[in-house]
């Protein structure tokens, strides 16, 4: 198996991963370098690596990207599947009115009052480096079981699985 065929195959298992997370922790750097976090909805994941999230053109974020540091990291989790993901791209600024066409929908007139045509209406647009998934089966008995192994054996429990990924 070739490098190529290896990065697209851990591509689509992390986008299945997060496809149906809404919400992520996205994290940003200010002037300072100090970093800020905020919770996004992610609009659209596309299988070739490029979420998608509607922001306010003119906020705190939007300058963060466009003016200090484009790199940002996503942190996806659903604690209930005890999966939990971190995803490290670039992100990009962009008023493309046909990709906002095509990813509006009528609740984001809460953050937007003006609709689509409100004059603050951005996207956010980034583009997956890496990332790093930890994924534990969800069994608690299993988990328990692998705990219960390591205390007696003194090895480390391996109750799921952490990989790192580049792409």
């Amino acid at each position: 198996m070739n490098n190529n065929q290896t990065s697209q195959e851990n591509l689509h298992k992390l986008i299945d991963m997060i496809k149906d997370i809404d919400i992520a922790m996205m994290t940003t750097m200010e002037r300072d370098g100090s970093l800020r976090s905020r919770p996004m909805r992610t609009q659209k994941t596309n299988p070739d690596g490029i979420l998608w999230f509607f922001t306010g053109y003119e906020s705190g974020k939007s300058h963060e990207i466009s003016e200090n540091d484009s790199h940002v990291n996503l942190s996806y989790s659903k604690p209930d599947d005890e999966l939990y993901v971190s995803v490290s791209g670039r992100a990009s600024l962009t008023r493309d009115k046909q990709k906002i066409d095509e990813l509006w929908s009528p609740t984001l007139k809460a953050w937007f009052p003006e609709g689509k045509d409100d004059p603050n209406v951005a996207l956010i647009k980034v583009k997956i480096d890496k990332a790093e998934y930890w994924d534990a089966p969800n069994s608690t008995l299993i988990q328990l079981y692998g705990m219960a192994k390591a205390a007696l054996t003194g090895e480390s429990a391996k109750t799921g699985d952490n990989k790192k990924i580049n792409l």
